[in-house]
Order: structure tokens, then sequence, then C-alpha cells
């Protein structure tokens, strides 16, 4: 259906995305590279070992500091994202399942196949929920509504804690930095199981690290 090709071709679009966009925050610089807008962000968390700051694509030539952080915003998200995708994948992977079934009809929550083949199982009723709750959480929730946010990527408006504000600043920092290394591997993990499956009709089954075989 139109839907299920458009809900398909956005969520590789967005895959890409994150992918390019995570370059920039990871933020050495190219030999030569010595401008001031390049120098203000050789300090800012994600600058870390092995890479140090790497810009290669050059996102943060002539950036300011608004640029940076609608950058590490953007990361941020991507990387939250991808952790979710990528543990869903080898968690049904593994063969484990919702309980019961996904509509009224009885489709089984196991019968349900494993990447991109699942987007196409998914009743439509089921694709336009996941759509709405989806957009639901980027327009109401997932974002900083009180404005009292700590740094960049600050989602907890006063409702969440888990004990935060007891952490000190380099307890803190060394959270946020895991965060980021944590959603930076799963990008690139994430991006490689759907190229990993997408080749599959190539000829190119490989046997994967925890996951396996793609079948």
């Amino acid at each position: 259906s139109q839907l299920l090709s458009f809900f398909i071709a956005t969520m590789k679009s967005v895959i890409f995305a994150a992918a390019i966009a995570s370059a920039a925050a990871f933020a050495p610089a190219q030999v030569g590279k010595t401008t001031t807008s390049l120098n203000a962000f050789e300090s800012e968390l994600g600058a870390q070992a092995p890479l140090g700051f790497w810009d290669p694509l050059g996102f943060l030539d002539r950036a300011d500091q608004e640029t940076f952080d609608r950058l590490r915003y953007v990361e941020l998200k991507h990387g939250r994202i991808s952790q979710l995708a990528f543990l869903g994948n080898i968690i049904t992977r593994a063969g484990v399942h919702l309980p019961g079934d996904i509509d009224y009809s009885g489709t089984a929550f196991d019968s349900i196949p494993n990447g991109w083949a699942a987007v196409g199982a998914i009743p439509q009723a089921g694709l336009l929920q996941i759509v709405a709750f989806v957009g639901a959480l980027e327009l109401g929730v997932m974002k900083d509504v009180t404005g009292d946010n700590e740094f960049v990527g600050d989602f907890r408006n006063g409702a969440l804690d888990f004990g935060w504000d007891t952490f000190d600043e380099e307890t803190k920092l060394s959270k946020r930095a895991i965060e980021l290394n944590n959603g930076r591997a799963a990008m690139m993990g994430i991006l490689g199981l759907m190229v990993h499956e997408e080749i599959q009709p190539l000829g190119y089954d490989p046997d994967l690290p925890i996951i396996g075989h793609l079948q």
C-alpha cells in the first residue's frame, strides 16, 4: 500500500540521516583547521578518545553555539531512537515477543517476522497507531516543555529524575558521555543490521556476532 511504502522509505531516510548527522557531533579536526568556531567546540562533551574533536564533513566550520546545540540535540535524539531500535531488533530475533495478538483477527505478536518484513506484516491500523504515538511523543513529551533543562537533550521536565540531582558534576558528565557513545554505537549498529538485511538477496548471508544469520 502507499502507506506502507511511505513508512518504509521514511524510516530508511531517518536512519540514513541519523548516521550522517552523528558525524558532526563526534566533532580530530582536519589538519590546518584552526578557526575560532572549531576551537570553541574542542572541549565539548563528545570530543573524547579515541577520535577527539572530529568533524570530517565540516558542519562546524562556521557554526555558532546555537548551531552546535541543535546538532547535539539531533544526535542525542537519533542515538536514543537507535538504541531502542537495536535492542528491539536483537530481542525479537532472539525469539522474545509480546504475548497475545496484535489485532482482533488473531494475528499473534510472535507471528510478526523480523526486520523490514515486520512493517509489511503489521496491520495498517497498527502502523497508524505507531505513527500517531511517535508523533505525540515528538510534539508533547520528548522535548524541554518547562524550559528548565540542564543541558541539551534534558527532557526530565520536573517529572523524572532517577537521582540525577544527587550526582556531582563529574558523574553527570560521565553519564552523559556514556549515553552519547552508546547512541553513536547504536546508530552504526542498527544501520549495519539494516544494510546486512537488504544485501541478503544478493547472496551475502554473514554470521553476525550476537545476531547470527538474519533469517
